[in-house]
């Protein structure tokens, strides 16, 4: 099958890479460029051809070279700049002039003419155009040098549009009573948008009394109280004038917007001249993404008689054909979580898949395993950080909903309601009815079901889903000359033999690097610190990240369900380097990104409960500190002493040192056998006062006191 911005491989010899730009459905046509070359424009080739070349292995598929993952933020404002005004240029002219711009003999003149539009060289608007086509037709496709790609971006400036007030209608009025001049239809049409287009929804007749009382009365004085007295009749416009005037200047989508609300005319009163298959050419053209909660309460897979709560069900859906592409069965989200699972199982084999929870199935049954070109998505997953980088990197387009406006996925939308349907009938611990009255029995005591047994039963229901006939569908005259009958596989199946070009493969490493979060970890002595985490790596340590200077910061790429690895992608050659949790946070092993951080923050919460008990202690702590080292001070200045001279007493430290240590061991000596008498008062022995005339004899008094010391220990130990 050839797709739409695929590479292909010649094994002939010459090995020539080249890119699929363009497939012309009509006339069986496949453009295509060299992508090894310095620059390339469309080539025109056969369906046919390039499909037998294909088949017999003399064309092989191959990954994409051009294939990078440039983070938006990371670039400088001038790459942006630069790269969206080509893009502009670019893209307009592609989408508006695609057999032009392919045809060898038309090129040149579209070529001039936008040379002439936007004053640039038509050398520089061919080495553009070569540049998109050989490196994959997406908007990163238009920067300099992916390597080169760097920076930090700046937040981008969002401009607002202004609206205006609408005009005022003008008519001739001819009923009975006074003429209705343009001041008084003025005042009708103010009298309106004051008070009949409010939310609090007063009548036409009501708003008519409000109009005699602004416009047509005296407001006068009685009994101490304004009142308003309405005109003679002769001077006021009728009711039924005003009803005409209302009635023949009526804007229905206004009044509905004034008295309900926006989103309620979306959902209720918009015109319904279209619908959303009319809007795609074939399968991947569009998918449509949305999360529900279904109806009904699962257990613990560990313990059944641990009431786990609702799962969350993610579902994609291909709006051309109705099949079911991606799903998600879990309980993340709704999130960006929840999204990104469904969208990892959009591209992922669902024969694989289908196993995991043993169901067999071959891929006749459930063909989805591509990108689509357009998803429509809530704001929270569509504008969230990581579809950026689908957006720039894999072309990938997001079309995002407004807030309660679900009838823009209506398709997604009818498929949770038919789910929740049959949940209700098959589940136990399914929710029957939105309130119960006292008396009911709890429903959620009923929850038997498991996660796992749970996803069984959805997937089962999708393979049902895509083999069943859609009675809704409006199918076109081809299909029915082809004998389509409204089943989604079958409507994939035609779509992709009818409708070529609009799915595409990607390697699911390579879209799950777009998918997961991204954030930047600082690398210290002690490791790549992220989170409050502590990494190491082959490459860190070959490269001796950890002998540098500390602080320096890079990104990583990690999965907040599962910390153990955190991964480094080399831009140079779309590598990983995985990281691994370092002995002093092996504590934190198999724990999700919430847990580390309820552990952290708890951590600190428990020493901020602390930190009082801690200062009251340092306080006590230098008060006793003080009082020991007052009281020495006293006592010191009480003790009398001779020796006066200062350089006497330091001169004296080696004896008083030796006499003193001759003291602590007496007391300090261990006595085995003998049980120690506290109670015993010590004989207190009289220390030599050594005067300034007798340091000369310190070495003999020393003994003699020494001697005397030893005498009076052996007596001690006779008694």
């Amino acid at each position: 099958m050839i797709l739409e911005n695929m590479v292909l491989k010649y094994i002939n010899g010459d090995e020539e890479r080249i890119r699929v730009i363009y497939i012309d459905n009509e006339r069986e046509n496949v453009y295509y460029v060299d992508i090894d070359k310095d620059s390339d424009m469309p080539k025109l080739g056969t369906f046919n051809k390039i499909n037998e070349e294909i088949e017999s292995k003399i064309l092989i598929p191959v990954s994409d070279p051009y294939l990078r993952n440039i983070e938006e933020d990371r670039l400088s404002e001038i790459e942006k700049e630069k790269r969206d005004a080509n893009w502009k240029i670019i893209n307009d002219t592609w989408n508006t002039n695609k057999l032009d711009i392919v045809d060898e003999i038309k090129r040149h003149k579209i070529l001039r003419q936008i040379s002439k539009d936007y004053s640039i060289n038509i050398s520089t608007l061919r080495r553009m155009f070569c540049r998109f086509f050989q490196r994959g037709m997406t908007k990163n496709s238009l920067l300099s040098d992916y390597r080169n790609s760097g920076g930090k971006g700046k937040e981008k400036k969002l401009k607002e549009s202004k609206v205006g007030r609408p005009k005022k209608h003008i008519y001739d009025d001819n009923s009975n009573g006074i003429n209705i001049t343009d001041e008084i239809k003025l005042q009708f049409e103010v009298a309106v948008n004051r008070y009949y287009r409010k939310a609090n929804k007063i009548s036409i007749k009501e708003t008519y009394e409000y109009i005699l009382k602004d416009f047509f009365s005296n407001k006068v004085m009685e009994n101490g109280e304004y009142k308003y007295k309405v005109w003679p009749i002769s001077q006021i416009p009728t009711y039924d004038q005003f009803y005409y005037w209302f009635k023949k200047n009526e804007n229905i989508k206004k009044d509905i917007i004034f008295r309900d609300g926006a989103k309620q005319y979306e959902l209720t009163a918009r015109p319904i001249l279209s619908n959303s298959t009319l809007e795609t050419e074939g399968p991947g053209t569009k998918f449509q993404i949305d999360a529900t909660i279904a109806d009904v309460y699962l257990v613990s897979e560990l313990d059944r008689s641990r009431i786990i709560g609702r799962p969350v069900v993610y579902a994609i859906i291909d709006v051309f054909s109705r099949l079911v592409t991606g799903i998600y069965v879990g309980l993340e989200g709704p999130s960006w979580i929840g999204a990104m699972m469904a969208l990892d199982n959009m591209v992922a084999d669902k024969v694989e898949f289908c196993n995991k929870y043993d169901i067999t199935i071959t891929e006749d049954e459930w063909p989805a395993k591509h990108l689509p070109e357009i998803i429509i998505s809530d704001r929270g997953e569509g504008e969230s950080y990581c579809a950026k980088n689908l957006i720039n990197n894999l072309n990938v387009k997001f079309e995002t909903t407004p807030s309660y406006r679900g009838d823009l996925k209506g398709i997604v939308e009818r498929h949770f309601r038919i789910l929740n349907t049959e949940i209700k009938h098959k589940a136990p611990g399914a929710i029957q009815k939105e309130y119960r009255k006292r008396g009911d029995e709890d429903y959620r005591l009923d929850a038997t079901l498991t996660l796992p047994e749970f996803t069984q039963i959805y997937i089962n229901l999708i393979l049902t889903h895509n083999s069943k006939i859609n009675d809704k569908y409006q199918i076109t005259r081809n299909m029915m000359i082809d004998g389509v009958i409204p089943i989604p596989l079958n409507l994939w199946n035609w779509g992709i033999e009818n409708k070529k070009g609009r799915l595409r493969i990607v390697d699911r490493e390579s879209f799950r690097i777009n998918v997961l979060p991204r954030d930047n970890a600082t690398i210290s002595r002690a490791g790549i610190k992220f989170k409050g985490l502590f990494y190491g790596s082959q490459k860190a340590i070959n490269e001796q990240w950890f002998l540098k200077g500390n602080g320096r910061s890079i990104e990583v790429i990690y999965d907040p369900r599962d910390m153990n690895n955190i991964y480094i992608q080399n831009d140079v050659d779309n590598t990983f380097e995985t990281c691994y949790l370092l002995e002093p946070s092996k504590q934190y092993s198999d724990l999700i990104l919430e847990e580390i951080e309820f552990n952290f923050n708890y951590i600190a919460r428990l020493k901020a409960m602390e930190k009082q008990t801690q200062i009251q202690n340092k306080i006590d702590l230098d008060t006793e500190i003080n009082e020991i080292v007052k009281k020495a001070k006293q006592e010191k200045n009480e003790v009398a002493t001779e020796v006066n001279s200062k350089s006497a007493k330091i001169k004296n430290i080696r004896n008083n040192r030796a006499v003193e240590k001759e003291i602590n061991r007496n007391s300090e000596v261990f006595i085995l056998g003998e049980e120690l008498n506290f109670n015993n008062k010590g004989e207190v022995i009289e220390l030599p006062i050594i005067k300034d005339n007798e340091i000369s004899n310190n070495s003999t008094s020393k003994s003699r006191l020494i001697d005397k010391l030893r005498k009076k220990r052996d007596e001690n130990r006779e008694k």
